[in-house]
């Protein structure tokens, strides 16, 4: 049986090999309608777009998802695709394309065939219709090389048309291509069959350092092959990812280590298929070392060496004013080095060093310079002061190229050279031991072949300065203040600068002028003050003095008594249960003996280092151990050690590692042991817990010892947990409020510690055992009924308060409400009850402990509820501040109570007094104090309470003016809102009402 691979991959290639040979710009209006796309989505990318550059060109970004099979140079690279900026994307051909047929179970490649492009697309493929995109997975995969689809193994539900899109993804820009229609043949499904790899990257792979490469690789086959990567003779790079189902290995930021053979397999049961490739790194050349200018004279040797790295290893050139030189006559050239020997004024001009590989070059310039000038001196004539005794040097440093020979004269004679009188290599002229018999003036020539000139130097010798600085050695102690004298001796026709240093550095008074002043007494003399001293200000300071002829320094020294520096390292020699010895080494004592030693301690518990005490005592300064004692065992401890003398306390040494006591039995009782409460027949044990500082060990518990009052046995219960702080003990035989000794003591691993002292607790004395007695309910109102009742019996289980249980009658007890008293009160007021309703109530005690028994249930009925309707038709006459009131009765229905009287309250707008008035008639007479306004309401009374308010009158009164006697008004209130007030003015004798 032949290949199953040759029917179904000529059919792929048959279909498309006509349309990828052809790209014409003519695309059909329904391939747009298909993808709903904007009409001007296919825009090609203009002249201004800046194409991506290719991975193998080395100029490539990173993001560019394929490479080409032929390495290209930078230059080729750019040329092409300049000839794509004006047909970055074109449209494909029109021309429809045939079908493609495959059994089921078989492998096909759709074609896309794309058109001219830039380098900057992306290609995917819609199936059936937009926005159905195929999916890419195991089964299915798109190169970004070819454009073309790929499936491995064909399914029923792969049946349909099928679009390749391709878009420029700088200008977003999108072409589609004719549909490829996809259908399955019905003579029969494909057998399994071995991989085939039909997608994989080139043989050889160029790649610029520092890109990202992806390598393709995918097969058909059946059953769906497994891809897998793996580098020859090395490992994957840890940075390298696998995309698409791993038929794409993608390595970022590539690097002369990631080069090498590269694998990838296909496997399925049938049989597996490999494919290797080379990737190879390159890198453009960069400079290691560069050419600078240079200015030289005539006749010297000029050297230069230009130095670079790359991958492949670049090669150089020499150019001199943009032309080739090459190693002739003067010119030595060999690699990155040239030589020109005696240069000569036509040597001028700009050299450039080239270094280039295949994939570019780099550049490095520089200027040569050969000078030709006569001699000429720039400071003439020139003062020399020498010191008597001292050698002195007379410089002649002329400016001439070529180099110019120097002679040197005193007068019109020509210096004879001697062991005193030398010229150095450099032309200066040195004169050893200088004396008076040296002064005079000395003439330097300096002549070329372009001219000469020459130089005056005087020079005058004057006796050797001299500096005294007091004093030289001075004691202080901190915080003092010390004054140095720096006087010179020296010729006075010459000026004398002073400046002081610290330890041979200059002191900036600007910075330091805390504690340092410059102080001129004298044009030679000079004090510097030094205020508050501090310990680093101990050292050396120097006076120097400075004249044209001579400089002299003079130090003194300073030393600063000060309380001590910290010790050394503090070690931890040994520990026990209460005590740690330590060790440490001596700190500076600053100029004043150490006296003694302070050491000090800090543990979790501790609020900051503490000073402990030690053995022996005190710690004397001569000392470099001790032993702190009384410490709790099993703490964690820090040791620290502080010197003192006889100026202070210095600062402490560095902490010590941390370190644990050893374990010991605990030696601290429980505190505040009490008790009490309870549930009935239980006895209540409760103590403060011991602090962890004090536990001494691991395993620390409590054992709570207690007897019966009279007893002589102890019985001990073992409490295991350290944060425990109760124990209760139940016995159904003792009564309660027995009486019991108690004591709780310590224990762990080690053994067992104190007790606390005995006290006495009692046994709890339980919840209520009897009910109230002489419940008694009453009903006040239609919402409140008033219940009371005696305490029960004197006895154990004391009441501390009663709880009230209501509910209506024909309802469960559960379902009804309860209320507490606050402490032992003996009634309670039942509120926001319904009118009308019989209520069961009974009443039960509580304690801590719990509740006791309920009475028995007793009822009562609220009342009525109040009239609803208010008291209407108010009329009133108002005679100065005389009110005669009065209203229509108000009559109950049948379901509220009977009226027995009415309410009348009176109240001034912005005071807090009432005034109320009971009245068993619909009328009443009110006295109205002088001035104000007022409020009158009325309310009807009845047995179940207050009824409806009516509405408000009110009425307004002048301060300090009555009504004259023989005028009186008459109001009513209206009956509805709409009706107009009526008011009428009677004019009648004044009387009374």
């Amino acid at each position: 049986m032949g290949s199953p691979w040759k029917p179904f991959l000529l059919l792929s290639i048959i279909s498309g090999l006509s349309d990828f040979a052809r790209a014409v710009a003519a695309r059909p209006i329904s391939y747009a309608a298909v993808l709903r796309m904007k009409p001007d989505s296919s825009s090609v990318l203009n002249s201004r777009s800046r194409p991506r550059q290719h991975h193998s060109g080395g100029l490539g970004t990173p993001d560019w998802p394929a490479f080409s099979s032929h390495p290209l140079s930078a230059l080729s690279l750019l040329g092409s695709q300049e000839d794509y900026r004006s047909e970055d994307l074109r449209t494909f051909s029109g021309k429809t394309r045939g079908g493609v047929s495959v059994r089921e179970g078989q492998g096909v490649v759709l074609m896309c065939a794309p058109p001219p492009h830039s380098p900057e697309i992306i290609y995917s493929w819609v199936f059936n219709e937009f926005p159905s995109f195929v999916a890419e997975d195991s089964r299915r995969f798109i190169s970004q090389e070819t454009g073309n689809l790929y499936i491995s193994k064909v399914q029923p539900s792969d049946v349909g048309s099928y679009i390749c899109l391709v878009k420029n993804t700088a200008t977003n820009a999108r072409v589609l291509s004719p549909p490829t229609p996809l259908t399955l043949k019905t003579d029969g499904v494909m057998g399994e069959y071995e991989p085939k790899i039909e997608v994989h990257f080139p043989t050889s792979v160029l790649a610029a350092k520092g890109v990202t490469v992806r390598l393709e690789c995918f097969a058909l086959g059946n059953p769906v092959p497994t891809i897998t990567w793996r580098k020859i003779n090395g490992n994957i790079p840890k940075k390298a990812r696998l995309r698409k189902s791993q038929a794409v290995l993608e390595i970022p930021n590539i690097q002369l280590e990631d080069s090498g053979t590269y694998e990838c397999k296909a496997e399925n049961p049938r049989g597996g298929t490999a494919f290797k490739g080379h990737l190879q790194v390159y890198t453009l050349p960069q400079w290691v070392r560069m050419i600078n200018d240079t200015q030289m004279d005539s006749g010297e040797k000029l050297q230069w060496e230009c130095k670079a790295t790359g991958r492949p290893r670049p090669t150089y050139r020499w150019l001199r004013n943009g032309l080739p030189l090459t190693s002739q006559g003067r010119v030595e050239i060999l690699n990155g080095e040239v030589t020109i020997h005696k240069v000569q004024q036509a040597d001028s001009g700009m050299y450039q060093c080239v270094a280039e590989n295949k994939y570019g070059a780099i550049y490095s310039n520089a200027e040569l310079k050969i000078l030709a000038s006569a001699p000429v001196f720039v400071h003439n004539p020139v003062r020399v002061i020498a010191t008597l005794g001292k050698d002195v040097s007379l410089e002649c440093k002329p400016r001439a190229s070529p180099k110019p020979r120097i002679t040197w004269k005193r007068g019109d004679r020509r210096i004879q050279l001697s062991r005193r009188i030398m010229l150095l290599r450099n032309n200066t002229l040195r004169i050893v031991n200088s004396s008076r018999a040296d002064e005079g003036n000395y003439v330097c020539r300096a002549e070329n072949q372009l001219g000469s000139a020459e130089m005056t130097a005087v020079l005058w010798v004057k006796d050797a300065m001299r500096v005294e600085l007091s004093p030289s050695r001075v004691e202080v102690t901190v915080g003092e203040s010390v004054v140095l004298s720096c006087k010179a001796t020296h010729d006075t026709s010459l000026d004398v600068a002073f400046q002081w240093f610290f330890n041979q550095r200059p002191i900036n008074f600007q910075q330091d002028g805390v504690h340092f002043e410059y102080i001129q007494t004298q044009s030679s003399t000079v004090d510097l003050m030094i205020r508050s001293i501090l310990l680093k200000h101990a050292g050396k300071y120097g006076c120097r003095a400075q004249t044209s002829a001579d400089t002299v320094l003079a130090e003194a020294e300073l030393l600063v008594r000060g309380p001590p520096g910290p010790p050394g390292v503090v070690i931890v020699e040994e520990i026990s249960d209460t005590t740690a010895t330590l060790s440490w080494s001596r700190g500076l004592d600053n100029h004043s003996p150490i006296s003694t030693y302070n050491l000090q301690a800090r543990s979790p518990f501790s609020l900051g280092w503490q000073t402990v005490k030690t053995d022996p005592d005190p710690v004397t300064g001569d000392m470099e151990s001790a032993m702190a004692v009384e410490l709790n065992p099993w703490v964690e401890y820090e040791f620290r050690v502080v010197a003192s003398n006889a100026i202070g306390t210095g600062d402490p040494s560095a902490p010590s590692r941390g370190v644990r006591t050893k374990e010991a039995v605990p030696s601290v009782a429980p505190a505040n042991v009490s008790g009490g409460n309870g549930r009935r027949h239980e006895l209540v044990i409760s103590w403060e817990p011991v602090s962890e500082e004090f536990q001494n060990g691991e395993g620390f518990g409590y054992i709570v010892a207690f007897r019966a009052n009279g007893t002589r046995g102890w019985k001990e219960k073992m409490v295991t947990s350290a944060d425990s702080t109760t124990y209760k003990y139940r016995d159904e035989t003792f009564p309660p409020l027995t009486p019991f000794e108690v004591k709780v003591g310590v224990y762990n691993n080690k053994g067992d510690g104190p007790f606390s002292r005995v006290v006495i607790i009692h046994s709890a004395e339980g919840e209520p055992r009897e009910a109230p007695t002489d419940v008694k309910a009453q009903s006040i109102s239609s919402s409140e009924i008033r219940v009371t009742w005696k305490p029960p019996n004197p006895g154990p289980g004391r009441p501390r308060g009663y709880e009230v249980s209501y509910w209506k009658d024909m309802e469960q007890e559960e379902s009804g409400q309860k209320q507490r008293t606050v402490r032992n009160e003996t009634s309670m007021v039942l509120t926001g009850l319904e009118g009308n309703s019989l209520y069961l109530i009974t009443v039960k005690g509580f304690n801590s402990i719990g509740q006791g028994p309920a009475t028995a249930a007793v009822t009562a009925k609220t009342r009525k509820a109040p009239p609803a309707h208010p008291p209407s038709n108010l009329m009133w006459i108002q005679e100065g501040n005389n009110v005669s009131l009065s209203w229509d009765p108000v009559k109950a229905k049948d379901n509220e109570s009977d009226v027995i009287g009415y309410m009348v309250l009176l109240k001034q707008e912005g005071r807090g007094h009432n005034q109320v008035t009971r009245t068993i008639n619909p009328s009443t007479m009110l006295s109205l104090p002088e001035g104000g306004t007022y409020i009158i309401e009325v309310r009807a009374l009845s047995e179940g309470g207050e009824g409806a308010v009516s509405s408000q009158v009110r009425l307004v009164t002048s301060s300090g003016v009555r009504a004259k006697s023989n005028q009186c008004s008459v109001h009513r209130l209206p009956q509805s809102l709409t009706w107009t007030a009526l008011l009428l003015v009677l004019l009648v004798p004044s009387a009374s009402w």
